[in-house]
C-alpha cells in the first residue's frame, strides 16, 4: 500500500478530512490503495483564481514530497465583492480578524457568501493535477459559537440556524463544502 501525504498543519483539519474520507476511521486511516498520512509544508501562495492557487500548491507539496499527495484550499468569497476575499480568506482573518470580516459588509444588503474547498491531488513531481471543488452558500453573520477553526463562527449554511462552529462535527460533515469535495475525491480513490 502506497503512502498519500495531506498536507496540512491543522489538526482541525485533519480529522475531519479522515474522518468524511475513511468513513470515521482515524487510525491507519486507508483510502483506495492509500494510506493517509500527513505533512506541514509551507507551500507558497501566488495570487490567482482558486484553481490556479490549488494547483500551484498541489505541484509544490508533490516535488517536496516526492510522492502522492492530497492539499487542500478552502476560500470564503462575499458576493457582495465579486467572491473576494476568495483564496485569500486566510489573510483576511490574519489581518482584521473576523470582526472586520463582518464588518466588510456594513452598508451592503447582500450578506452573502460562497464557501469553496478545492482539493488537489497528484500522484508526485511531473504528474498531472486532478481538482474536485465543493461549494456550500450561506451568509455572513456576527460571531457565534468557538472561534478556533478559522471563519466557521461567522458562516451561517443555507437553510441552517447555526454558524459552522455552533454545529457538532457530523452536522457540518453532512454539509459542507470540504464534505461535497471529498465526497468526490472518495469516489475517485474507490473506483
Amino acid at each position: 500500500m502506497s503512502t498519500l501525504t495531506f498536507v496540512t498543519g491543522n489538526a482541525n483539519k485533519l480529522r475531519e478530512v479522515v474522518q468524511i474520507l475513511c468513513d470515521g476511521q482515524i487510525e491507519g486511516a486507508t483510502i483506495g490503495k492509500y494510506t493517509i498520512t500527513n505533512a506541514k509544508i509551507d507551500l507558497d501562495e501566488i495570487q490567482g483564481s482558486i484553481e490556479e492557487v490549488t494547483k500551484h500548491k498541489t505541484e509544490q507539496a508533490a516535488a517536496i514530497v516526492n510522492g502522492p499527495v492530497l492539499v487542500e484550499d478552502t476560500c470564503l468569497g462575499f458576493n457582495a465583492y465579486n467572491n473576494l476575499p476568495g483564496p485569500y480568506i486566510k489573510w483576511f482573518v490574519k489581518s482584521i480578524g473576523l470582526d472586520g470580516l463582518v464588518k466588510m459588509l456594513n452598508g451592503f444588503d447582500d450578506k452573502s457568501a460562497n464557501a469553496v474547498t478545492t482539493f488537489g491531488f497528484c500522484e508526485g513531481p511531473g504528474c498531472e493535477v486532478i481538482l474536485f471543488q465543493g461549494v456550500t452558500e450561506g451568509v455572513i453573520v456576527e460571531s457565534c459559537g468557538p472561534t478556533d477553526f478559522g471563519w466557521d463562527s461567522i458562516f451561517k449554511p443555507n437553510g441552517f440556524e447555526t454558524t459552522y462552529a455552533q454545529m457538532k462535527g457530523d452536522a457540518k460533515n453532512k454539509i459542507s463544502q470540504r464534505s461535497k469535495a471529498l465526497i468526490k475525491v472518495k469516489e475517485y480513490f474507490n473506483k
